[in-house]
């Protein structure tokens, strides 16, 4: 890809205070691209990233698509065993690290720092893609299997720059002016969404990377700071913010996203009342394309639990349960979009279930009508089989956390002699509430059927999330089965 012909704004990372401008930040990454070069990488060839959330993780990642080769970015929380896990599976070129970098004993390839890497390889700058083509694979996340066979979705060039053209599109140059990212880098929503579409679009972006409380606790400020126009987050930072400080008083904040879990109208509403805009957008995009591939702003709609409105590029089909590809109606959800990945790398065995005649099964329960306007229902996967009768748990979330005092819900099946699987519940109370389990229930069966009642309770201090910030319900799960012992 190259780098020449795009007007970069700045990088400016808001905890070390470093700033590279647009300019810098191409001029380093070609060079980087020439000891890339130098060192053989080149269209096909894979460089393992395992730092992120800096302006050098960008030159890094700049330098590796102006040599037309593909990176994968690897969480830098990774241990030891699970960075040697994925590198085992990717067999890369070279792995690109920054000082400190402790985990890459026992690997056997090149272990490059470009930050202080210099010689005669950088005059040799590679020209652009190298003989490499839109459809070479680009971008390399991987979404679980540091354990096992990792399961790395697969991105090309084509693909990520269809849908950083899409966003650009749907919002606009002037919301991208100053985006603000809290979001790790190593996956689709802060990497492609909240990084590399307003970067592409010649904006500014500031990095705040610091996590959790801080990193809320300071959300106001730094807006104000820094005349944040645009910034994108997940349900659960949002839990946290809206605690943490005041809202912001510059009046800068022009557009905000949430996405990658359920959100609900509740929590919508106070978002808009916190950021002072009605353009806050409840997005749906997954990993496989390349992020959002639709949104629904409160000012055209809603809020409303559940509402993603209309696709960004592409369209949508609904998969019934008895085999029909509808065009409205309740069911699977099937898209195709321009932003879709290639496959999962080197995993046929489950790429083949997903993409199939052109269409990309999700694997997410929602509703279309006539106008295009998807609602999102659940989960296919985390569906729940109470004695045959089939129930979403993130619906159950959603209708937990109107009850006044609880903050955060999540739901999960448990194993059961009589019913095949029962419903529990996770619930993290606000500010550390009192709640009996027989009151939450007693509260549930004034307002819901019975069947849809959990029937076990877990009050935690904290619900367990993945670096991503998101709740995966197997963990939670599993970590609530191991207080029953």
């Amino acid at each position: 890809m190259r780098l020449e012909a795009i007007g970069f704004g700045s990088v400016t990372d808001l905890v070390s205070g470093v700033t590279l401008t647009g300019a810098a930040l191409r001029a380093e990454a070609v060079r980087r691209a020439a000891i890339l070069a130098g060192h053989g990488l080149g269209p096909g060839q894979a460089a393992l990233i395992t730092h992120g959330g800096t302006p050098g993780f960008f030159c890094d990642l700049f330098a590796v698509w102006q040599c037309g080769a593909i990176a994968a970015c690897a969480n830098p929380g990774l241990t030891r065993d699970e960075l040697a896990t994925v590198a085992g599976f990717l067999s890369p070129k070279l792995l690109l690290a920054t000082d400190g970098f402790a985990h890459g004993q026992g690997l056997s390839l090149p272990i490059l720092d470009l930050k202080r890497e210099h010689g005669a390889a950088e005059a040799a700058a590679p020209a652009g893609l190298l003989g490499g083509g839109l459809d070479d694979t680009a971008l390399l996340l991987f979404t679980s299997g540091t354990t096992g066979a990792p399961k790395g979705v697969a991105h090309s060039y084509r693909s990520i720059l269809a849908r950083l053209a899409l966003n650009r599109a749907h919002i606009g140059l002037a919301d991208l002016a100053r985006t603000l990212c809290v979001l790790p880098t190593h996956f689709g929503h802060g990497l492609i969404g909240n990084c590399l579409t307003p970067l592409f679009a010649g904006g500014d972006l500031y990095l705040h990377g610091a996590g959790g409380l801080a990193t809320a606790a300071a959300l106001p400020q730094t807006i104000d700071d820094h005349a944040i126009t645009f910034m994108s987050s997940v349900p659960s930072f949002w839990k946290i913010a809206l605690k943490a400080g005041k809202p912001p008083k510059g009046g800068s904040l022009a557009r905000v996203h949430i996405g990658s879990a359920p959100l609900g109208a509740d929590l919508w509403r106070q978002v808009m009342g916190w950021s002072g805009t009605d353009r806050v957008v409840n997005m749906y995009g997954i990993t496989e394309t390349a992020n959002w591939v639709a949104g629904a702003s409160a000012a055209e709609g809603g809020p409303e639990d559940g509402l993603i409105g209309r696709l960004w590029g592409g369209q949508a089909a609904i998969l019934t349960g008895e085999g029909r590809l509808l065009a409205e109606g309740e069911g699977e959800i099937l898209l195709q979009t321009p932003s879709l990945m290639q496959g999962y790398w080197r995993r046929p065995d489950l790429t083949a279930p997903v993409l199939q005649a052109g269409w990309f099964h999700t694997g997410d329960i929602g509703r279309l009508d006539a106008a295009g306007t998807l609602r999102l229902v659940g989960r296919q996967k985390d569906e729940i089989n109470r004695a045959g009768m089939k129930i979403n748990p993130a619906e159950i979330d959603l209708f937990l956390e109107r009850h006044p005092q609880v903050a955060e819900a999540c739901c999960f099946a448990m194993a059961d002699a009589v019913s095949g699987e029962i419903l529990a519940a996770a619930i993290r109370t606000t500010d550390n509430a009192k709640l009996a389990p027989a009151d939450l229930r007693a509260w549930c069966l004034e307002r819901i059927r019975r069947e849809l009642v959990p029937e076990r309770w877990f009050l935690l201090p904290e619900i367990p999330k993945t670096d991503r910030g998101k709740i995966s319900r197997a963990t939670v799960r599993q970590h609530c089965e191991g207080l029953k012992r």
